[in-house]
């Protein structure tokens, strides 16, 4: 049974929270715990792109983005995963530099710092150089930068089965079993 962390980014992308978030619960029999964060920006993100505040109907545990109390705030916790989805530049560069001023970036450091499975995954563009550096950072120290670029091998038929193009290689990435398009098969 896995505990993962979910951190939900400010920038635009919120389907792709979603997508995860609804994975997440159809996987539900692989997880013993999922803890999310939002930023503020995430929030009305979602409300925004997506026309309402359903993240507050799922079944995980919420924890306010400066909650230090929050159990994966802490190495001896036994979070597994974290995955950052959208990743904002923002949370990027704080995380490539070790600056942990919120419960988001907290975790994130305790993620590298304990050798465990962390999966950022940026839908701005384009990348400035500052950006590549601090996925680069991030790679050297464990870190997995797997940008929200869906594809088109399974034929999308709406917006959420896009999103879900890159959702389904999160949650491979994360080492969830789930079914899921896969070339060839």
């Amino acid at each position: 049974m896995r505990q993962i962390v979910v951190g939900i980014g400010g920038s635009s992308g919120s389907i792709y929270a979603k997508v995860l978030l609804d994975r997440l619960s159809a996987l539900s029999d692989q997880l013993d715990k999922v803890g999310v964060v939002m930023s503020d920006n995430a929030r009305f993100n979602w409300k925004y792109e997506l026309g309402n505040e359903d993240y507050q109907h799922y079944d995980f545990d919420f924890y306010e983005k400066m909650n230090f109390m929050a159990p994966f705030a802490s190495g001896s916790a036994r979070y597994d995963t974290m995955i950052v989805c959208p990743c904002s530049m923002g949370v990027l560069g704080r995380i490539a530099t070790g600056i942990s001023n919120d419960l988001m970036t907290r975790a994130a450091d305790v993620i590298l710092k304990e050798r465990r499975r962390l999966i950022l995954v940026p839908r701005d563009t384009p990348y400035s150089l500052i950006h590549l550096n601090n996925m680069k950072t991030v790679t050297e120290a464990g870190g997995i930068i797997c940008p929200a670029c869906p594809s088109f091998y399974s034929k999308p038929k709406d917006f959420e089965a896009l999103a879900a193009t890159v959702i389904d290689r999160v949650i491979d990435l994360a080492g969830l079993k789930s079914d899921s398009y896969r070339w060839g098969e």
